[in-house]
């Protein structure tokens, strides 16, 4: 037992902690890729000075009939967290997915700090690295935080050193693209009620204030009532339907991803069509899921599939922190329209709808929740909400200017979320140096591989982006000009 002090995990976080299972171990897990080869020195010493300025890195989980306490790893061996990898031949895109598959679906030594570092040395003449952390150290917002901090353009440690209270504040560097970043991923939060309390506690003792102030009485009362509401429309929902994206899991997972696409192409298509960023993505992964279906066997017209999708709800003004801070959507996906103007138009309407909507809120409250009750109420609650999506599809706005880790420009990054009970995919949208980053990341039992998916993916952007732009072009009357195609830029990229 460690002879540190104890700080008492928050109930989310807990929450998320006894979210584990046999098929799906709650890890966030990122890839990334630099254009020349990292040192192993150099590595190890920007782990030590630039991550482990993080107190919660150094510490462990101690779990309890009540819930889950960090304590301080008095063993803590930074050796035992960065491990060292060798791809086998030809050491290229597809050796490091299947690596990244593999330790995905291992779980991390629940005797140490839940995360690891490995780092690849010799991959595409650069190297690589891929990051587990458990989800109850922080969400994706957070995690790619820490990553930022860890680059040359944080000038300094992200939390500084010793300070151990809970949910200490990240310290917002003072660098344009990193400001920026930071004030981009705090837009959604704008107008979610109240900060979207992250405890039961809070909750209660937020609405006990509300209750003596007979001003605000009234407006606790109806965004009370409004969550009631929406936790009792998401009780009701179905179960989604049986496809080949959705049965029975086995824990081994794949990983693949494909060439970004630079983010003017879909700023256009939005422009264009009037629809947001998230509305052309979240259209393209129905389309992709649509082409998989029909491509084994499965007819998809009128299918109606749903994604869970997490919505940050940290708020412009608070500090950022480690932990979680998210809630979580059910977002209708059409996989049976082929048309892929009218599919947008559909997921634009479903969006809209989403916007007014206060499941956000709603579930960050009832993963508090969770996080209260015993662990075996816990997992049938999980149980019963997994059922009701196939996929788990997370969109982060990542930085918008090029980084530099050891000295290395990072070329690409991906990162998937966990997926939580009985669902077996996960889709990663990640925009980083004006490209998305797209990724898939798959039960092998469901998907055994996940690529024809992200091919499905580039296959409908591109026609998404030739059916807007032949559009345009013909309202315009004018010529329709020679379209660079994903595909074309895949083989460019070859050369």
């Amino acid at each position: 037992m460690s002879s540190g002090a104890h700080e008492r995990m928050s109930s989310v976080d807990t929450a998320w902690l006894r979210m584990d299972g046999p098929c799906n171990s709650m890890m966030i897990v990122g890839v990334s890729t630099t254009e020349t080869p990292i040192r192993p020195a150099d590595f190890r010493h920007m782990i030590e000075t630039r991550l482990l300025c993080f107190p919660r890195f150094r510490q462990k989980v101690a779990a309890d009939r009540l819930g889950a306490s960090w304590v301080e790893d008095d063993a803590f061996d930074l050796d035992a967290h960065i491990a060292h990898e060798t791809l086998p031949t030809p050491a290229g895109e597809r050796e490091l997915q299947a690596l990244a598959g593999r330790l995905a679906g291992s779980p991390l030594d629940p005797r140490r700090p839940l995360w690891q570092m490995h780092l690849v040395e010799r991959y595409l003449g650069g190297s690589a690295w891929i990051t587990r952390v458990h989800h109850c150290y922080a969400d994706g917002i957070a995690m790619i935080r820490v990553l930022l901090s860890m680059t040359e353009q944080d000038p300094g440690p992200a939390m500084a050193p010793g300070r151990r209270r809970r949910g200490a504040a990240l310290k917002r560097p003072d660098v344009a693209p990193v400001i920026d970043w930071l004030e981009q991923v705090a837009q959604p939060a704008g107008d979610i009620v109240e900060h979207a309390l992250a405890e039961g506690a809070k909750l209660l003792e937020f609405g006990v204030h509300r209750l003596f102030h007979p001003g605000q009485a009234a407006a606790f009362a109806a965004q009370a009532g409004g969550m009631a509401a929406e936790f009792l429309k998401v009780l009701a929902l179905p179960d989604d339907p049986p496809t080949p994206l959705r049965g029975l899991l086995n824990g081994e997972k794949a990983v693949a991803w494909g060439t970004p696409i630079p983010l003017p192409e879909i700023y256009a298509i939005g422009q264009a069509l009037g629809c947001t960023i998230n509305d052309v993505l979240m259209s393209t992964v129905a389309g992709a899921f649509g082409r998989y279906l029909r491509n084994h066997g499965f007819d998809p017209d009128g299918l109606r599939l749903r994604a869970s999708m997490p919505v940050n709800l940290r708020s412009a003004s608070e500090p950022l922190t480690l932990g979680n801070r998210f809630g979580l959507v059910y977002v209708d996906l059409l996989p049976g329209i082929a048309n892929p103007i009218e599919r947008l138009h559909a997921m634009h309407s479903g969006m809209e709808a989403i916007k007014r909507s206060l499941q956000p809120p709603m579930s960050l409250v009832a993963l508090s929740a969770m996080g209260l009750l015993p662990a075996a109420l816990q997992t049938s609650a999980v149980d019963l909400f997994s059922r009701k999506a196939s996929a788990v599809v997370s969109n982060v706005p990542g930085p918008r200017a090029p980084l530099s880790l050891c000295g290395q420009r990072v070329a690409e990054m991906y990162f998937w979320v966990p997926q939580s009970g009985s669902i077996g995919l996960g889709v990663s949208l990640l925009s980083y140096a004006g490209r998305l980053h797209f990724g898939v990341i798959a039960d092998r039992a469901l998907v055994e591989s996940p690529r024809q998916i992200i091919e499905g993916f580039a296959n409908e952007f591109e026609s998404l982006l030739l059916a807007t732009t032949v559009g345009t072009l013909a309202l315009r009357k004018i010529p329709t000009p020679r379209i660079d195609t994903v595909q074309q830029r895949r083989r460019n990229r070859r050369r």
